[in-house]
């Protein structure tokens, strides 16, 4: 059922979007005669599920040994009229993206390497 689907947030605001096709057997969604249909969930409620992907995501990727100083995670997020929000597939297998990154050490840090560059050093 690819068209609108109408989300009205907690605060009552109505949020349109193009829905997903993700028909369920035995589903009865009704639209209006513009083909819009109501959502059985509130905006909030749709991403609820993404939300916690993406909290589950960056606690992996935090915890451990790699320690960056930066995490980005980026979905892919279709939203349906009878399921809410979907990661959404950017290739065959789905689409996430990470990105972490490592700043580097103060220049106070750091001390020249036998080579002449600089070599980092721990704090004491």
């Amino acid at each position: 059922m690819d068209g609108l689907v109408e989300f009205r947030t907690d605060d009552g605001a109505v949020v349109s979007v193009e829905a997903a096709a993700d028909r369920r057997p035995g589903s009865r969604l009704v639209a209006r005669g513009d083909g819009t249909v109501q959502a059985a969930r509130t905006f909030e409620d749709a991403l609820e599920g993404v939300r916690a992907a993406a909290e589950s995501a960056l606690r992996v990727f935090r915890d451990g040994t790699l320690r960056p100083d930066g995490v980005e995670i980026e979905f892919g997020v279709k939203l349906s009229a009878e399921t809410g929000a979907i990661i959404a597939k950017g290739t065959a297998e789905g689409h996430l993206v990470v990105k972490l990154t490592w700043s580097p050490a103060p220049a106070e840090t750091r001390q020249p390497s036998p080579d002449g560059g600089p070599e980092p050093t721990t704090a004491s």
